[in-house]
């Protein structure tokens, strides 16, 4: 294995471990809201608290990966990832728990963006979204273990151990990076201008792909994650599942993604990107509304599983085009992206939280996964066009 080699697996691995961090709060919710004596969707503020930071955090990861290399900002993220996941563990009220989940949040989210930027940087354009594909199984494989890691220490200890757990993880990483890639560090870059400057992202958003990239992955995320993320609650109240069960059931979703990486070039060689996000969008909903309305839980980790192979269908071309709309700035450019969904996932959890208890979970489901299908439609048109 060459060093290009190690240098794509260690950030993978990197993706991972945030890919983890931010579902495995998700089977917890119910436990977490009786130690503090607070209703499901209230504690939901953990998982909006997390994707919030994510969005907002992208704003110095772009420029700082831009400025110092993106290898030097990931090892400094994942060591300050491990001193918020300690923090979430010891955290005494649910607000103190949703600041420490805020924090990781603000710093595990580089790893994903600047490891996108690392990688369209070496790799082509033409022959990128399959390797991107490659990538990001780092981070489905983190989010597929992130609910069963979550649910089943919650069962065996409880949930602040799972973030004990996290922190040891997230120090790991940050060691064998420094020690791996710090002869890799490059020098600092001299960027023209204040590059920290909010004119910066305001010339780079200009640019009618970039907003359109951006609008259709805020839309995607709310539609889909802001569903996903109460899915773990449904299976409790509908089944009442142990935690354990319920975070299996959630990790099929990242199974399905991962099925969808190994196939991702041969279906691109037959369908093409636009092909993928059509039969993506429409599979999407399907798979949601049959999670909405089965009566039998076996059921839904068929269901999970084709969420995770349609999601990553619609959400792997819209990374491709991410990766071009900014080749001038990759990482600032990247990070546009990564707020947009971010902050999809953020409006996405508190819209169902605020929606469940008056209109229903069942309800709920078949809503967003139509929102879901309506706009891999819409992106399936544009890119017909182009």
């Amino acid at each position: 294995m060459n060093a290009a080699q190690k240098t794509f697996l260690l950030l993978a691995l990197a993706a991972a471990n945030s890919g983890i961090a931010m579902r495995v709060a998700e089977p917890m919710l119910p436990r977490i809201a009786d130690d503090f004596s607070a209703s499901i969707p209230a504690t939901a503020a953990i998982i909006t608290a997390f994707a919030l930071a994510q969005a907002g955090a992208q704003y110095f990861h772009g420029p700082f990966g831009d400025r110092y290399g993106t290898l030097r900002v990931v090892t400094i993220l994942m060591a300050l990832s491990a001193l918020a996941s300690f923090g979430c563990a010891s955290a005494d009220s649910l607000d103190g728990l949703t600041a420490w989940r805020f924090a990781t949040g603000a710093f595990a989210s580089g790893s994903m963006t600047l490891g996108l930027a690392y990688l369209a940087d070496t790799v082509p354009a033409a022959g990128r979204q399959p390797i991107i594909a490659r990538f990001i199984s780092g981070t489905i494989l983190g989010q597929a273990v992130g609910p069963f890691i979550g649910g089943g220490l919650t069962d065996l200890f409880d949930w602040r151990a799972t973030f004990v757990v996290l922190g040891l993880v997230f120090a790991a990483v940050a060691i064998v990076l420094f020690i791996l890639t710090r002869q890799s560090w490059a020098p600092p870059v001299v960027i023209a201008g204040p590059w920290l400057s909010p004119q910066r992202y305001i010339s780079i958003m200009q640019r009618s792909r970039v907003r359109n990239v951006m609008a259709s992955v805020f839309c995607e995320t709310v539609c889909f994650h802001g569903a996903f993320a109460f899915l773990g609650v449904l299976l409790k109240l509908r089944f009442d599942l142990p935690f354990t069960l319920i975070g299996l059931l959630l990790a099929g979703f990242g199974i399905g993604g991962l099925l969808y990486t190994i196939v991702a070039r041969w279906i691109l060689v037959r369908i093409g990107q636009r092909g993928c996000v059509t039969v993506g969008g429409i599979s999407g909903g399907v798979f949601y509304i049959a999670i909405a309305l089965t009566p039998y839980w076996p059921g839904v980790m068929v269901c999970t599983m084709g969420l995770g192979f349609s999601l990553y269908m619609v959400h792997n071309t819209l990374q491709v085009k991410a990766t071009e709309m900014a080749p001038d700035a990759r990482a600032t450019g990247l990070a546009l992206f990564s707020m947009s969904w971010a902050g999809g996932q953020a409006v996405g959890a508190a819209a169902m939280g605020a929606a469940v208890a008056t209109v229903g979970y069942t309800s709920m489901f078949i809503l967003f996964g139509c929102g879901f299908t309506a706009l891999a439609l819409s992106v399936g048109m544009r890119l017909a066009r182009h």
